[in-house]
């Protein structure tokens, strides 16, 4: 594992014609720092239904396994970093051998891996009999430093988890330092006082031979008690100096080590001292199954040094290093390889290839069972007369839910810890909290209005307040078919303006491929008297460039219920990605949405809204018109608008728009295809406007940043002003906020005249 790595590294750094003329880089160190530490976890201990996540610097390390198990061709170990190639780090969705996480961002692989045993729990308790088993992740260089690891491992949802276990990579060293000691044991007690079971390798079998002679005892308290930095410094100095180094600040210890030592030539001293538990096979392999088998949680702490078996090994300054020619060579000559030909496996019928087949076996996993067709049936979902789309979205839940009722059983909510106020009430009283055990009702949940009653056989999971831990289980919720072999809905709210904080890991779950629905809300300055900390305005930017995602934006109940069935639907069906849902507690009057008299009528405008864009008023007057585009709960204001407009005489078609994240999409795709040849599809590539509508002036509003709708004047060759909120917010009636950045109705009139005006002085 070590020479293949190292090679895979090499070739793509030195080998291979190099175009960019610079570093490809690779990670050799961090790479051979794992080495044995994954050695003994694929061929020692997982099975076919074990999940695993490497940490990102040994991507090389991983794919050298999977290319001696016979699951990646060889002629991908030349391709490493290229196009079409190995990624940089594991990918599941672009490398082309098995990676069940990627894991390119420090420090949430583990964290997903917790949550990826969590979601098997909760299908074994749901009567679904998942196909993964242990979970395990691999972490090192510094991912204990990333809050999300410790946000996770205090998550109070795991609490009754088992089966999953971390393996630290305990190198001693970040990316630019040496980790100070005192971290690691402050580290272990925070494992510990979160009940996990922290298992350490820090010995090899050839050190712990040494502790077992006559004054051993003394020279394993001098290794336990010398600092990260002091190790490190005498592993790297020369190895004649390793006994004078141990010695000289031994104190009472000298006269037992030196006896300990006293036949112990310089070369077996080093080879010694450096044979840590992180290194040794046997030992990790033994570490590895007392963790699995602990009642919960658990990490294994394995001592290794960076760069280990490399020329590189323990130096600070190791971890962008990369070996030259004549480096390779002599680690060639050491491992009895040939650098000329860096790929040959083991010789047909040795030992090692029978130890090789004899894991890929084990580990070969069998082709997916057929699982049923998981369907929704229509709903009519029941509004009042003036609802929010907050509102609607916690009845369109309980609608699914009586409408399918076998399909919603794969519906599972999540929240951290603001489930009543994003409304789904009504929703846990009908599906109930999912716990590992039924909690005793003390405080009387049965008779109060929101039953919180905790039960195995509950549809919410109700975390703490972690927006990292929130998309970090749906994005593993929304992989459960993949990893676990059934497929369930996920659909998690949150506070809108806190997207921001769960960012992170949201990339991390589209980039994965999982498909889920995150519900944001309350949204904006629409949210008037909560102040700026809670009115989040950067939402419609974050998901308009979210790739993976599709972002929704409804104004009316109607439009919530039709592209929750869609998204629902969708991610039953395995097809799509990924949704988010910007909803708002304004509540507005539903009958300004279109009557339609027929069934083709409906079609038409169910499919217009899904599609992200439907006209909602057409002016009358053609000679002197504007478009308005109005975006979510400032669609009365559009209205309203309109109708000022058309008593100044001024038309006004006004056209809402439910996603602007599909209607760019569309408008992009135009473009690109005919910059391919396709014929130009004239003024109006978003689809909506009729012969003559298009090129007048236009004006757009929206309760979020105004560049969400920049887009729309080129793309319909307009003159156009865009309305939006491009600052903090502040408390204040929804009046004032509305006034006070520009997305009245006044505002929007006086944009219309301006963009107006505008027209008439531009040359024809």
């Amino acid at each position: 594992m070590l020479w293949l790595a190292t090679a895979i590294v090499h070739w793509a750094n030195n080998v291979r014609p190099n175009p960019d003329a610079v570093k490809v880089g690779g990670h050799q160190a961090s790479s051979a720092s794992s080495a044995a530490l994954l050695t003994a976890l694929f061929f020692e201990t997982l099975d076919s239904t074990d999940r695993v996540a490497i940490k990102p610097h040994a991507s090389p390390v991983l794919h050298a396994i999977q290319y001696l198990l016979g699951d990646l061709p060889r002629e991908y170990l030349t391709r490493f970093r290229d196009f079409g190639g190995l990624q940089a780090y594991p990918s599941r969705t672009k490398d082309p051998d098995l990676v069940d996480y990627s894991t390119g961002s420090v420090g949430l692989g583990p964290a997903a891996v917790t949550f990826g045993a969590l979601v098997r729990d909760y299908l074994a308790t749901h009567h679904m009999a998942p196909t993964s088993g242990r979970f395990f992740a691999h972490i090192g260089d510094a991912e204990l430093d990333e809050g999300s690891v410790w946000e996770t491992v205090a998550e109070p949802a795991v609490e009754g988890l088992a089966r999953c276990v971390w393996i630290v990579d305990l190198n001693r060293q970040s990316l630019d330092r040496v980790v100070p000691g005192i971290r690691v044991a402050r580290f272990k007690q925070m494992f510990e006082v979160n009940g996990w079971t922290v298992v350490v390798a820090k010995y090899g079998d050839h050190l712990t031979e040494l502790f077992e002679r006559p004054g051993g005892h003394a020279l394993r308290k001098r290794i336990d008690e010398m600092s990260n930095e002091e190790y490190q410094g005498i592993i790297t100095g020369p190895r004649n100096a390793i006994r004078t180094r141990l010695l000289e600040a031994a104190g009472g210890l000298r006269r037992e080590i030196d006896r300990c030592l006293s036949d112990v030539d310089d070369t077996e001293l080093y080879g010694r001292i450096v044979n840590l538990g992180g290194h040794d096979v046997g030992t990790l392999a033994r570490c590895y199954e007392e963790a699995a088998r602990a009642p919960g949680p658990a990490v294994v702490y394995a001592y290794t040094i960076k760069g280990w078996g490399l020329p590189v090994a323990g130096d600070p300054r190791n971890h962008a290093a990369l070996l030259n020619e004549a480096q390779m060579l002599e680690l060639a000559g050491q491992v009895g390889v040939s650098l000329a030909e860096p790929w040959e496996p083991f010789p047909a019928g040795s030992a090692e290839a029978r130890y090789v087949m004899a894991a890929a076996e084990r580990l070969r996993r069998p082709p997916p069972d057929p699982r049923p067709e998981i369907t929704f049936n229509e709903t009519s979902l029941s509004l009042p007369e003036r609802a929010s789309t907050q509102d609607a979205f916690g009845r369109m839940l309980v609608e699914l839910d009586r409408t399918s009722t076998e399909s919603a059983r794969r519906i599972v909510t999540v929240s951290p810890d603001v489930a009543t106020s994003t409304n789904l009430s009504s929703w846990i009283n009908r599906a109930g909290i999912w716990s590992y055990a039924e909690t005793p009702d003390h405080l009387g949940f049965s008779r109060r209005t929101v039953k919180w009653l905790q039960r195995p056989v509950g549809r919410h999971i109700e975390l703490g307040i972690s927006e990292t831990n929130l998309f970090l289980l749906l994005g593993q919720l929304g992989l459960s078919d993949e990893l676990s072999g059934h497929r369930l809905i996920p659909i998690g709210t949150l506070y809108d303006p806190f997207i921001n904080r769960g960012l992170d890991p949201f990339v991390y779950g589209v980039y994965q491929g999982s498909r889920f629905i995150a519900v944001a809300t309350p949204s904006g300055v629409t949210l008037s008297r909560e102040g700026g900390a809670h009115q989040g305005v950067l939402t419609p930017s974050i998901a308009l460039e979210m790739p993976g995602a599709t972002y929704y934006e409804p104004a009316f109940g109607r439009e919530l219920e039709w592209i929750m069935l869609d998204s629902v639907r969708r991610i039953a069906a395995g097809t799509g990605g990924s949704y988010l849902l910007r909803l708002s507690t304004r509540p507005i009057d539903q009958s300004l949405f279109p009557a339609t008299n027929t069934e083709s009528e409906r079609t038409a405008l169910r499919n217009d809204v899904l599609r992200g864009c439907y006209r909602l008023l057409r002016t009358s007057d053609t000679s002197e018109s504007v478009n308005l585009f109005a975006v979510g709960a400032t669609v009365p204001e559009a209205v309203e608008a309109a109708a000022r407009l058309e008593r100044e005489g001024i038309g006004a078609n006004v056209f809402v728009v439910t996603s602007p994240d599909l209607v760019y999409r569309r408008v992009r795709a135009l473009a690109l295809a005919e910059i391919d040849g396709a014929q130009a599809p004239g003024r109006d590539p978003v689809g909506i406007l009729e012969p003559g509508e298009t090129g007048r002036p236009l004006v757009t509003v929206i309760d979020g940043h105004p560049h969400s709708l920049g887009f729309l004047g080129s793309a319909l060759g307009s003159q156009a002003i865009n309305l939006g909120v491009d600052s903090f917010g502040q408390s204040g009636s929804r009046a004032d906020l509305y006034r006070h950045f520009r997305i009245d109705s006044e505002s929007i009139v006086g944009a219309a005249f301006t963009v107006l005006d505008r027209q008439r002085k531009a040359p024809r």
